[in-house]
């Protein structure tokens, strides 16, 4: 990581526009800003924690190492979001890995001036408890369809998932450009079988391809099989 000069907005960043303005001052005295390449790991599961990251700009993949050689990706973070608070508490090592999807700008506080930033600001300390419970359940909703959803209705909830998250471009397309690879880390799936997949939801007129970018021609008939749960 290649450190930035200070562009942070206070605006869009949830550690900023969270803060009591007073307390906006240290904010600026403790944080580092930092330029990531695209690839290029922030974090890797089992690095000690020293601090909370925020995104400025550029997209952030959250994941977990499935096997010696798969991963499976947890959350997106993208522009005023937070990454890296699964390592706060007991442990004091990240319990996932954190890498950059193109060539994004990140904010960097140390754990302790967090911590005291958490003590001095209830509303941010409120909306921090309402992000963690969300992400709870998005997390207890993946688990759930890892166990019951067929791979087609994961790769449609996940494709739905990202549009939710990242809006369209003026073509249409999903406005985050992933790797097959990636898309199947995400939906939970092998690459071979999230590639057969696609081709299908292409031949049906669901989704439509160019490069790696995503239109959903027909988001209800993908909502329709994202819904179907078959409970074993």
């Amino acid at each position: 990581m290649k450190k930035s000069q200070n562009i942070c907005d206070n605006k869009s960043c949830f550690l900023c526009k969270n803060s009591l303005k007073e307390w906006l001052p240290a904010i600026a005295a403790h944080k580092l800003n930092y330029k990531i390449k695209k690839g290029e790991v922030i974090f890797k599961e089992g690095d000690p924690v020293t601090g909370i990251y925020f995104v400025n700009s550029g997209k952030v993949k959250v994941y977990k190492q499935w096997d010696k050689d798969k991963e499976l990706i947890v959350r997106f973070a993208n522009e005023g979001s937070l990454f890296g608070h699964r390592g706060l508490g007991k442990g004091g090592t990240y319990p996932i890995s954190a890498a950059a999807l193109e060539p994004t700008v990140v904010c960097y506080v140390d754990l302790a001036f967090f911590e005291a930033t958490l003590k001095v600001n209830s509303d941010l300390t409120y909306q921090l408890l309402m992000f963690l419970t969300e992400e709870l359940k998005q997390s207890e909703r993946k688990m759930r369809n890892l166990a019951h959803m067929s791979v087609k209705g994961r790769v449609c909830e996940a494709l739905i998932s990202l549009q939710n998250q990242f809006g369209v471009t003026e073509e249409g397309f999903i406005n985050i450009e992933l790797s097959r690879q990636d898309l199947a880390s995400y939906a939970g799936a092998t690459y071979e079988t999230v590639f057969r997949m696609m081709n299908e939801l292409v031949n049906e007129k669901l989704i439509s391809l160019s490069g790696k970018s995503i239109r959903l021609v027909n988001r209800e008939e993908l909502l329709k099989l994202a819904q179907d749960i078959v409970f074993l």
